[in-house]
């Protein structure tokens, strides 16, 4: 039980996302639902943060997950099963990883972010342009008629796929959790601290930001996938480089004090968002960026540390020695 030490909060937020999802109204399972789809997504972007690399072209592989499950249905892909279509968006965004990795491993600052931005763009305009594959500004309409082999109807399709997403969605933030918490996640952040003493220690920098970034992908083209199986249509702007903007500021709304910061993060934007451009529609990014900048000022660690700092307080109530006194052992394994 060593690996769920400190996480009774996240579990019980999880219990409850699940007992609780009969009872909300079909508007807040649906946005709850896109909001875990897209935070797969950010997920990615932190791992990549977490070595110091900022990737502005993770919507490469959002719109390249979304876009080979419409490009299959659109050419008489028999199968309408959500497994098989996710599936099918999954395996294609990390051959695309494995393809991409092998250029954009080689750069570091901004030249990471540049080539992936630069790769996103020309996957933006291949889909406006080639009309008679993606179906152009008009995108292509996405359905999947069951999910994990349940039928869906008018009244039970937001439900079902709420609870499809949440799934799939926690079984990729534990992966990752494995992971983060892996030999490959630690040589990630000491990459991020001395990339060069990393390579004297006999580690390969190039190879750990090759595999950190094929993960990274998979979750995007995860994400993505989920995406157009919800929402039910996709389009190019999906591959926009300001919606791969997007999921950076998310992940920095968020932190990158732990994986499950990014989902905390996604749901907080989501309904930010919405009611930001309920409250005032010409002017919702000025609100947007208002919450953006409190939250620099006063958590400069993102959301997480919010938490953080809330766990830190009970210990101190408790009487418990913190890390911060100096009076205990740090742990061998930090928790990721």
């Amino acid at each position: 039980m060593t690996m769920f030490r400190g996480r009774t909060p996240i579990l019980a937020a999880l219990v409850l996302l699940v007992l609780l999802a009969p009872l909300l109204p079909s508007w807040l399972l649906f946005l709850l639902t896109v909001a875990f789809a897209k935070g797969l997504v950010v997920l990615g972007v932190v791992l990549l943060l977490r070595g110091d690399l900022v990737s502005f072209g993770h919507g490469v592989f959002y719109a390249g997950g979304a876009y080979a499950i419409g490009i299959a249905l659109k050419n008489g892909f028999p199968v309408r099963e959500a497994v098989v279509l996710v599936l099918i968006g999954v395996v294609s965004t990390v051959l695309l990883a494995l393809i991409l990795g092998l250029f954009v491993a080689r750069y570091r600052g901004i030249f990471f972010g540049m080539i992936s931005t630069a790769f996103t763009m020309i996957l933006y305009s291949l889909l406006v342009k080639l009309r008679w594959l993606s179906g152009g500004t008009d995108g292509i309409p996405v359905r999947a008629t069951t999910f994990v082999g349940l039928e869906t109807s008018a009244d039970t399709v937001r439900l079902i796929q709420y609870y499809f997403v949440l799934v799939l969605a926690a079984a990729a933030v534990y992966a990752t959790f494995r992971v983060a918490a892996s030999p490959l996640g630690y040589v990630m952040r000491a990459i991020a601290d001395n990339e060069i003493r990393v390579e004297y220690m006999g580690a390969s920098v190039r190879r750990a930001i090759y595999r950190t970034y094929v993960l990274s992908g998979a979750l995007a083209g995860l994400g993505g996938s989920l995406t157009a199986v919800t929402i039910g249509h996709i389009s190019p702007d999906m591959s926009y480089w300001t919606i791969s903007g997007e999921f950076v500021f998310v992940a920095l709304f968020g932190g990158v004090g732990s994986v499950f910061a990014p989902m905390v993060a996604s749901v907080a934007f989501e309904f930010v968002r919405n009611y930001a451009f309920k409250i005032s529609p010409y002017t919702w990014q000025m609100l947007l960026g208002g919450v953006l900048l409190i939250i620099i000022l006063f958590a400069p660690g993102g959301l997480w540390s919010i938490f953080e700092r809330f766990k830190a307080a009970r210990i101190r109530r408790m009487g418990r020695p913190t890390p911060e006194a100096g009076t205990i052992r740090p742990t061998p394994v930090e928790q990721p």
